[in-house]
């Protein structure tokens, strides 16, 4: 089953520090499909607020980088402060459904816009 990885430029992976940063990612897969194509670039702003309905950056629980979309807030297992995240196409990708809650620090980034392809919708 495909997942939708995402490259991080210079090789980045880890959040950078403070609040605003700008970023791009490379989408990989098809788990955000029909709104996201493999190969679109994206612009994400890392520290941004999450709110439900959001395109967000995660860190996988096995380490891979994904979009998803932030459907709510929920607690882990833990009873920490987590989000359920979702893939836009169900019948593709890894999502919250096969891996659970993710912690709130596994949100890296907000994404803002596709920067790359020009005019597709």
């Amino acid at each position: 089953m495909p997942r939708r990885q995402i490259r991080c430029p210079q090789g980045r992976s880890d959040k950078p520090r403070g609040a605003g940063r700008w970023g791009l990612a490379v989408v990989r897969g098809r788990s955000m499909e029909p709104g996201l194509r493999d190969g679109d670039r994206l612009l994400v702003r890392y520290a941004a607020v999450v709110r439900p309905g959001s395109r967000v950056l995660v860190r996988m629980p096995d380490g891979t980088l994904a979009v998803k979309r932030a459907a709510e807030r929920r607690a882990t297992r833990t009873g920490a402060d987590g989000w359920w995240v979702l893939s836009d196409n169900p019948d593709e990708g890894v999502d919250s459904r096969h891996r659970g809650v993710l912690d709130e620090e596994a949100v890296r980034a907000v994404v803002r816009l596709r920067v790359w392809p020009p005019g597709r919708r």
